[in-house]
C-alpha cells in the first residue's frame, strides 16, 4: 500500500495579506473553487493501492483541516498535530512511525499541501514510475524540469541514470537557491531540476536513513509518538518531546546525505506558489495579461495581479506590472518581480504585535466562525456563524458582558440554569460571570450579532467549563 503524507505547515507570510499565520495559503481557494489542500488530496484520486491520507499540521489548524477534508468527503487515516513547527524532517519521521503502526512497511508519498500541479495525468504517471524505485529501497524525489531561471527554488544536479531501463537518475548534488545568473546557467545546461519537495519512499527506508544521518530527530520523534494522545479525530504529539527536536528539512537531514537518493524528472505544470509572482504565472490571464479576482475594474493596465475579496471594489487605471491585493483589513501594493519580499512586511507586523500578521477579520472555529465587524475602547462587535448541530463551549467571562441578536436561524442558549430558544430578531443579554453556551439545533447556519462590552475583551478571557471539542 501507499499512504499519502500531506504536510500542511506554513507561516502564512509569502502570500500575505490573503494568507495569515492562523490561515496559511493551503486553506485558500487561489486557482479554482477548491482550496489548495483539497486539490492536493483530490489529484491523487485514481492512483491504485492508495490508502487513506495522513495529514501533519499545526494544532492551531486542526479544525480547519478536518472541515476541509469533510467537505470533499475524504476520511484521513490520521491527522497528526504538531505543537510547534519543526520543518519537514520531524514531520516525515512521525508520519512514518504512525504508518508502521497501521501497515506493514508501506510506501509514503510525501506531498506539500500548498502546491499547484496542472497536469494530473503526468503527475500520476510519475508516481507509477517512481513506485518500483521506492519499493526497491530508493528514496525518490521528484525534480521539476525548469521552464525559466527561477531564483526562489533549490536545484538538483543530475547524475547518471539508475540503470538502462529506469527513468530515475542518481543525484550529483543539491544546490541552494541561486542568484539569477547562476540559475540561468543551470537552465541552459539541461543538467539541473527544480527541487519540488515531493518524495516517495518506504517508511522503513526513510527511518533507517534518519537513524544514520539525524538520530536526534528520530529519537525526539519516537518520544513524541510514544507519549502521543488521541484527541477526538486527532493524534496529538507530546509537546515537550516534539518541541525539543531541532528544526530541519528532510532535504538537509536525509536527501543530501544518503547514498540511496534518486530523482525522477517531472513535467506537470508544477508550482509551489511561493509568491504573488508565482501565482500570477499559474493563473488565467485576460487579453491584457492581467489576473483579476473578485470585484475588480481594470482600465489601461497590463500584466497585473489584482485581487479583491469581501465584496470590496478594487479599481486600477494606467498601471503595469503591479500586484494589488485588497482585503477587508489590509491592502498590499507591490511590483511584480518584488513579491518575494512581502515576508519582510510580515516580520515588521510581528515585531509590532499587529493582529494582521496572524489573523483575518474572519476567524474559524470548530463550531463555525466569527467575523470582527467593529471594535473600540470597551466594546467589540462580531458576526457569528454557528454550523448546524454545532455548539460553543459552556463558558463564562470575568471581564466582559455579551449581547446576542439572532439574525437568522434558531439559537439554543444556555443562560445560567435556563435553556432558551431564540429565533430571528430575538436577543439576550449575558452579564459578566454568567455561565452560558450557544448551540444551533437547526438545519441551516445560525447567524447572530454579538456585542461585547467590558474592561477587557481578549479571547483569553474565556473560561471553558465543558467543550465537545476538547478545549477545556
Amino acid at each position: 500500500m501507499m499512504i499519502p503524507i500531506i504536510l500542511s505547515g506554513g507561516s502564512g507570510s509569502r502570500l500575505w495579506p490573503l494568507s495569515r499565520g492562523m490561515f496559511p495559503k493551503q486553506f485558500l481557494s487561489l486557482c479554482n473553487k477548491e482550496t489548495m489542500l483539497q486539490s492536493t488530496l483530490q489529484r491523487m484520486v485514481g492512483i491504485p493501492d492508495l490508502d487513506s491520507p495522513t495529514v501533519v499540521c499545526n494544532e492551531e489548524h486542526r479544525f480547519i483541516v478536518a472541515e476541509q477534508l469533510r467537505e470533499i468527503k475524504i476520511a484521513p487515516s490520521a491527522i497528526i498535530l504538531e505543537p510547534a513547527g519543526r520543518n519537514t524532517a520531524p514531520a516525515v519521521a512521525v508520519a512514518a512511525l504512525a504508518a508502521l503502526q497501521k501497515e506493514d512497511d508501506p510506501l509514503l508519498l510525501v506531498l506539500a499541501a500548498d502546491h499547484v500541479i496542472q497536469d494530473i495525468a503526468a503527475f500520476q504517471n510519475a508516481i507509477t514510475q517512481a513506485r518500483d524505485l521506492a519499493s526497491n529501497g530508493a528514496l525518490v524525489t521528484f525534480g521539476i524540469v525548469p521552464t525559466h531561471p527561477e531564483t526562489g527554488y533549490g536545484y538538483i544536479e543530475l547524475g547518471r541514470p539508475v540503470d538502462r531501463t529506469a527513468v530515475g537518475m542518481l543525484i550529483n548534488r543539491f544546490v541552494e537557491k541561486p542568484n539569477l545568473a547562476l540559475a540561468q546557467q543551470y537552465v541552459n545546461s539541461g543538467s539541473y531540476l527544480w527541487n519540488s519537495g515531493m518524495f516517495l519512499f518506504k517508511a522503513s527506508a526513510v527511518l533507517a536513513e534518519l537513524a544514520t544521518h539525524a538520530p536526534d530527530i528520530l529519537l525526539a520523534s519516537k518520544l513524541a509518538m510514544e507519549s502521543a494522545t488521541v484527541d477526538h479525530d486527532f493524534l496529538r504529539l507530546d509537546a515537550e518531546a516534539f518541541t525539543a527536536c531541532r528544526t530541519e528539512s528532510i532535504d538537509h537531514a536525509v536527501m543530501e546525505k544518503t547514498a540511496n537518493a534518486v530523482v525522477l524528472p517531472l513535467q506537470a505544470g508544477w508550482s509551489d506558489v511561493g509568491s504573488w509572482d508565482a501565482l500570477w504565472e499559474v493563473s488565467k490571464h485576460d487579453a491584457a495579461g492581467n489576473v483579476l479576482h473578485g470585484d475588480v475594474i481594470s482600465e489601461a493596465s497590463h500584466n497585473c495581479y489584482l485581487y479583491s475579496n469581501e465584496g470590496r471594489l478594487l479599481a486600477v487605471h494606467g498601471v503595469d506590472d503591479l500586484i494589488v491585493v485588497n482585503t477587508e483589513d489590509a491592502v498590499l501594493v507591490t511590483r511584480r518581480g518584488q513579491s518575494q519580499n512581502v515576508k519582510n512586511i510580515v516580520e515588521v507586523l510581528k515585531l509590532s504585535a499587529r493582529r494582521e500578521a496572524e489573523q483575518h477579520c474572519r476567524v474559524y472555529r470548530p463550531w463555525g466562525s466569527y467575523h470582527r465587524v467593529d471594535a473600540g475602547k470597551r466594546y467589540q462587535v462580531k458576526r457569528i456563524t454557528v454550523n448546524p448541530g454545532a455548539r460553543l463551549s459552556v463558558q463564562m467571562h470575568h471581564h466582559r458582558a455579551e449581547h446576542w441578536i439572532v439574525v437568522s436561524g434558531t439559537a439554543k442558549v444556555l443562560h445560567g440554569k435556563e435553556d432558551l430558544l431564540l429565533t430571528e430578531n430575538q436577543s439576550i443579554y449575558i452579564p459578566v460571570g454568567e455561565v452560558h453556551s450557544l448551540e444551533n439545533p437547526g438545519k441551516i447556519p445560525l447567524e447572530l450579532i454579538e456585542v461585547q462590552s467590558g474592561a477587557y475583551l481578549g479571547e483569553d478571557d474565556i473560561v471553558r467549563l465543558k467543550d465537545r471539542y476538547g478545549r477545556t
